[in-house]
């Protein structure tokens, strides 16, 4: 069976290879995900025919408003790191402070139970009219019976002033974790905040790409959309041209093509910010899920992916290394070989793949490296 009609339908748009979701049930056989890749990419390598020409000039402004809208994507989706990672913080400081919850409350039934004990012997002393347990051994009848019970007057004494001790450490540790609970909650309402501002930015500047958007006319939209895809082919062709994928040989590890299989049965789902599945992914939220399915853990966000993970030179890159993109790697996707990007790409867009080099990259990482 032909590949395409297994895998997934390819449209050739201006040279770039966009694949859309596969139309049947069929998942990538294991160790054969190269034929993907090159059905995907063909078009794609082989770069603009000399001679080619491009769509009709447009309309003074038009070029202008594709950077605009760009740009403004660009920042949508560095707010959206910000956010998710906002968000990952709030998680993990709601866990924490539960943890705080839970020793407080283990801690505050220690302290409970002591001074229950404390309020015992204050009672006992009381009954035995408040006098020194040593006054009464020596105001005794019996010589030889103070002298044994001199010991046992002692072996009490460091008994006492072992549970003081006991007390004293249990009620530091109580405000201890009551200081640590109160400094978390602070922490938890900031990020919080950050969060919230995050979320305003992402859909301010979503919101002001679809007001431009709305003011064009049908024609105008769909020559945008041909600037959009020309202008990812130039930078595309240009990457290759550098000639990065004549040295590039290695082969994806085990856990890279389980990831690459995984990542290729979520094609033609929207890209939504903040999503990390089942149904809608963002950029990180797709690799993080990929390389959880191949059973290896990577941070939540491209900017964490890209602090943490190993770094690999583009000229060693192999198929299950993640690309991050931009300068601030507000942007990741999964590398699928033969120069082509498997990714989320952004707001009103799916799972799509594309050529590696048609976004700035910033770099390589290797999550098993």
């Amino acid at each position: 069976m032909a590949p395409s009609a297994a895998l997934a339908k390819v449209d050739h748009i201006q040279g770039v290879a966009r694949v859309t979701r596969p139309q049947t049930n069929s998942t990538l056989p294991s160790g054969r995900y190269g034929t993907l890749v090159l059905a995907c990419t063909m078009a794609l390598l082989a770069g603009p025919a000399v001679g080619t020409a491009y769509a009709e000039p447009d309309k003074p402004g038009l070029e202008e408003i594709r950077k605009r809208i760009e740009r403004l994507h660009d920042k949508a989706g560095s707010a959206t790191d910000a956010y998710n990672a906002a968000e990952d913080a709030v998680k993990k400081q709601q866990k924490h402070i539960v943890k705080l919850a839970k020793r407080i409350e283990t801690t505050q039934g220690k302290l409970d139970e002591l001074n229950r004990t404390a309020g015992a012997m204050a009672r006992a002393q009381y009954r035995g009219g408040g006098m020194p347990d040593e006054a009464k051994l020596m105001l005794g009848g019996d010589p030889e019976k103070f002298l044994h019970n001199v010991s046992l007057a002692r072996k009490g004494q460091h008994a006492t002033r072992g549970f003081i001790g006991t007390l004293t450490k249990t009620r530091g540790r109580l405000q201890g974790y009551a200081k640590d609970a109160t400094d978390e909650w602070k922490k938890l309402e900031k990020t919080r905040k950050k969060k919230a501002a995050a979320k305003k930015k992402i859909t301010a500047q979503l919101k002001q790409a679809k007001k431009i958007e709305s003011g064009l006319k049908k024609d105008e939209l769909e020559r945008l959309r041909r600037l959009e895809d020309e202008a990812a082919k130039a930078r595309q062709a240009k990457w290759l041209k550098s000639g990065v994928l004549k040295n590039l040989k290695g082969k994806a590890s085990p856990a890279g093509r389980r990831a690459i299989e995984w990542a290729t049965k979520q094609l033609g789902k929207d890209y939504v910010w903040g999503a990390e599945g089942p149904d809608t992914f963002d950029c990180s939220g797709l690799t993080m899920r990929a390389w959880e399915a191949a059973g290896v853990r990577i941070p939540r966000t491209s900017q964490e992916q890209w602090k943490q993970l190993p770094h690999v030179p583009i000229g060693k890159m192999r198929p299950g290394d993640l690309i991050i993109y931009k300068k601030d790697a507000s942007h990741v996707g999964i590398y699928i070989g033969d120069g082509a990007l498997l990714h989320a790409p952004r707001t009103g867009r799916q799972i799509t793949v594309e050529g590696a080099g048609t976004m700035p990259i910033l770099g390589v990482v290797r999550p098993d490296k």
